[in-house]
């Protein structure tokens, strides 16, 4: 081999036993709001199968990160709630969020690997960036992002009891601020979709016209729902 190739061919064989041993995990991305925690509950009721919210976890990976892993979250952790949400652009804010970035996915990967191979598990979350997500699939079925459509983000816009997350209404213009989060969000919906097109993955657009019912059989299709290794 070429100076350079064992290290290539040593990652290749890491990143290929890593999929291996996470063949039981189903993968459920997408867009903010676009009813992932749902799904997953629901195909995690019916098959038995345990649900990781990558969403409940935030706190506990903020807190096993250091500034040099995780650079873009202490930043923001240092900053007060105007500074997040009011005095930034949206496009700085998708830029800069920590979680867009993938920072803290090499935590949810480590948690998962310290649960039991059985049941099966489904992960969800904003978190599973599709150019993370891919390396780790043994099987491309495994994996299914939701794309919630402008029309649907409007109307999940207003049906909120108060501009953006009840987070803003801390914040000096909570009207400003719940602008900001809607265009962030939608940004990074959009980013997602391109980024899923070009590795070809697999997605879901979720519009209003959708029911519980009717998008739970989607995901349960597209995951072909095959729990054997």
């Amino acid at each position: 081999m070429q100076p350079g190739q064992h290290e290539q061919h040593a990652e290749a064989v890491d990143v290929a036993e890593l999929a291996a041993r996470l063949r039981h995990v189903f993968w459920l991305g997408g867009g903010p709001g676009a009813g992932k925690s749902t799904i997953a509950r629901r195909l995690a009721d019916r098959y038995g199968w345990r649900r990781y919210a990558t969403d409940d976890v935030m706190r506990d990976h903020a807190a096993r990160t250091t500034p040099e892993e995780a650079p873009f979250l202490h930043r923001f952790m240092a900053m007060d709630m105007d500074e997040r949400w009011v005095n930034r652009s949206p496009e700085v804010m998708v830029d800069t969020f920590h979680w867009f970035r993938g920072e803290g996915f090499g935590l949810i990967v480590e948690d998962l690997l310290r649960l039991p191979d059985e049941p099966c598990i489904i992960v969800e979350g904003f978190r599973l960036l599709p150019r993370l997500v891919k390396p780790l699939l043994a099987l491309p079925e495994r994996a299914v992002w939701l794309l919630p459509t402008p029309a649907f983000r409007a109307a999940a816009l207003r049906n909120r009891s108060a501009p953006g997350d009840g987070f803003v209404r801390r914040t000096s213009d909570p009207m400003r601020a719940g602008r900001h989060l809607a265009e962030r969000d939608r940004m990074f919906s959009t980013r997602l979709q391109e980024e899923t097109e070009r590795l070809r993955l697999r997605t879901i657009p979720v519009d209003t016209a959708m029911t519980e019912d009717g998008l739970t059989a989607q995901v349960a299709r597209a995951f072909r729902l095959d729990c054997r290794p």
